[in-house]
């Protein structure tokens, strides 16, 4: 039997599990005010990853606006940050 690390075992394991949008999308709110900004931050109520799209919800009609035209500079940000190209769409609610 061949000798693992510990990260690469976990690694493994969130691959292969259907944990990994969870996760992903903890760890997206954790630097979402880091990649877009204190006041986009601010007025993003939830984020959420589900089939390698990503969801925002926000009230503010005219920020709604700027996320929608941003859409390909934040799938790129994340899949930066995420260091995969996990996100392939946004949709802004």
């Amino acid at each position: 039997m061949g000798q693992y690390h510990i990260g690469d075992a976990i690694k493994s394991m969130v691959n292969t599990s259907r944990l990994k949008s969870g996760i992903r999308s903890v760890q997206i709110t954790t630097v979402w005010e880091e990649l877009m900004g204190k006041t986009i931050a601010k007025y993003t109520e939830h984020i959420q990853i589900v089939n390698q799209t990503l969801f925002i919800t926000t009230s503010v009609g005219p920020l709604k606006n700027e996320l929608m035209y941003q859409k390909a500079q934040i799938i790129d940000r994340i899949n930066e940050v995420l260091g995969e190209n996990m996100i392939k769409d946004v949709v802004i609610k």
